[in-house]
């Protein structure tokens, strides 16, 4: 039975769910789909990028990713509104929700795209095609937005599908129609290859995808090594990958932030280290997993950055641990004057939760409140688990490090989504 994948992907997600958000649930009555509008950060804190345009911004010539300040400069009329991420989960999950009522095979790709396996379905919902549409449908009367789904007998060629003509649309991309279809196309929409790969593609003379297919596949892998193999599967429409409804387990964990200010100082840079250090550490112990490997990267307010990692001793979850790391890493890092506007930390060669520590006479410590043969780190992962329990009891700010009691600048937990954009005060935005 030839197999059967679609991608789903919504259009315009953050936009989208703001715009639906605002019209029937806070009595909108403009749609920010239809305006020349983007979601985008906050400039004042350095977190001013576009992260969804309406189709007129794009048409501005406004892309995703750029900064507000270059949107601006595009568009001086430009309606800037605010992310709020707790609305993105939720419309994620309710759509999620419905694709998993059709097959219970669905890989979340990202918040707003999924692959969902179809194979041998269609003795249950019918046509494809006719399938995809219902689908389509169905998402924009219950959901209030639109998606588009490609279709195809692999994931690759789906994905590429779904990104044809948008919005509300399904394509196919069957391998019969990727001559047709898919190789007239520009090199750079294909799945996987960026900018730095085109340029050098383009020096071989290559610019489409089918000049992509049809290049000696030894003269690819001459000059890009095994990457050079696998876009040129991609460009034939060659891909293995199954579709994968279990999630694969975490390869690293990380977290990083944009400070609002230039950090000039080794104090404050210990203060971010460490709120990091916290999340990082509560998300290890969530998964019960340990790491072995930390690196800390820095970006300085010139955009030029740098990277330190070492490879501990034993795996740890500790977040003393990978706090004190972090900090040696830093220190050797950083020539202490440049400003820095980013700092974060990065963990691989994750472990499961077995404890691996090979334990030495320094690591006994005496103290009042414990029994003087359990060993330092043990104190410090009982430290920890309570803290756990506390907030996820109580709320994240229910316990507090004494250093951040009296430190307005900067977040105790700190790194990825700030709270400010999980939630959206929208009695200060205008609904008109």
């Amino acid at each position: 039975m030839k197999p059967i994948i679609f991608h789903v992907d919504v259009n315009n997600a953050f936009l989208s769910w703001e715009a639906v958000y605002r019209l029937k649930h806070l009595g909108g009555r403009t749609d920010l789909r239809e305006q020349l509008c983007v979601v985008g950060g906050d400039a004042s804190k350095r977190h001013g990028i576009v992260l969804a345009k309406s189709l007129s911004a794009k048409a501005c010539g406004i892309h995703t990713g750029e900064s507000l300040m270059e949107a601006r400069q595009k568009c001086p009329d430009l309606l800037v509104v605010p992310p709020h991420y707790r609305l993105y989960s939720r419309c994620s999950r309710a759509f999620m929700d419905i694709l998993r009522e059709y097959t219970p095979c669905v890989e979340q790709y990202s918040i707003d795209e999924a692959f969902m396996d179809m194979s041998g379905t269609q003795s249950l919902w019918g046509d494809p095609l006719l399938t995809a549409d219902t689908l389509r449908r169905r998402i924009h009367e219950e959901l209030g937005f639109t998606v588009n789904i490609g279709i195809s007998e692999n994931k690759l060629l789906a994905k590429m599908a779904s990104d044809f003509q948008k919005p509300n649309r399904t394509h196919t991309l069957f391998p019969e129609e990727i001559p047709r279809k898919m190789w007239p196309l520009p090199v750079t929409d294909l799945f996987f290859v960026g900018r730095a790969s085109f340029s050098r593609l383009r020096r071989l003379g290559i610019s489409t995808i089918g000049e992509l297919a049809h290049t000696d596949r030894e003269l690819l892998r001459t000059h890009f090594k095994s990457y050079g193999e696998v876009i040129w599967n991609y460009a034939n429409g060659r891909d293995c990958a199954q579709v994968e409804s279990v999630v694969p387990p975490n390869k690293g964990y990380g977290n990083s932030t944009t400070i609002a200010f230039d950090i000039c100082d080794t104090v404050s840079a210990g203060l971010v280290l460490l709120s990091l250090a916290e999340t990082i550490g509560m998300r290890l112990r969530r998964d019960q997993v340990k790491i072995q490997v930390i690196a800390v990267s820095i970006k300085y307010a010139d955009f030029s950055s740098c990277s330190h990692q070492k490879t501990l001793p034993a795996p740890t979850n500790i977040t003393n641990e990978i706090y004190h790391t972090a900090l040696d890493l830093f220190h050797e890092s950083w020539d202490g004057c440049t400003p820095i506007r980013h700092l974060g930390i990065h963990t691989n060669h994750v472990r499961d939760n077995v404890d691996y520590r090979q334990l030495h006479l320094l690591d006994m410590e005496l103290s009042p409140f414990y029994r003087d043969d359990i060993p330092c780190c043990e104190k410090l992962e009982q430290a920890d688990a309570m803290a756990d329990r506390i907030r996820s009891r109580y709320g994240i700010d229910s316990l507090k490090r004494a250093v951040f009691v009296k430190q307005n600048a900067m977040d105790h937990m700190s790194g990825g989504i700030t709270r400010e954009k999980l939630d959206v005060d929208y009695e200060k935005e205008s609904l008109l």
